[in-house]
């Protein structure tokens, strides 16, 4: 019913930059946030930025300052610019939807895309 597709992720030298993309599509109804989530092998996902529908934007402390979220609400696309790569940002990224398709609302998450910061 909702798919979330993402696009750009790739190999990156240290203080580098990337643009992650990620596009909804399916039988929305409205759209309250969507964000970027990542995960290391071994390790649980973890929270990256956020954006809710009214523009709102929380990002985790790792990446405040560098990584920028941000959303086309006519397109149902996210963002994600990151600037200033550190080998530690290095991730498989997923992008996640929360959408209400009918009257049901619920998380949705992309396939993941990778991120690989090194020299």
């Amino acid at each position: 019913q909702v798919q979330l597709v993402e696009s750009g992720g790739g190999l990156v030298q240290p203080g580098g930059s990337l643009r992650l993309s990620c596009a909804a599509s399916g039988n929305i109804f409205s759209i309250y946030a969507m964000g970027w989530f990542r995960q290391t092998p071994g390790n649980l996902r973890e929270l990256v930025a956020t954006i809710q529908i009214s523009g709102r934007a929380d990002y985790a402390d790792s990446v405040k300052g560098r990584f920028t979220i941000s959303r086309d609400n006519a397109k149902n696309t996210v963002y994600l610019q990151m600037n200033s790569l550190k080998p530690e940002d290095t991730a498989v990224y997923y992008c996640n939807g929360v959408i209400t398709v009918g009257t049901i609302t619920r998380n949705y998450w992309g396939q993941g895309t990778q991120v690989t910061v090194s020299s």
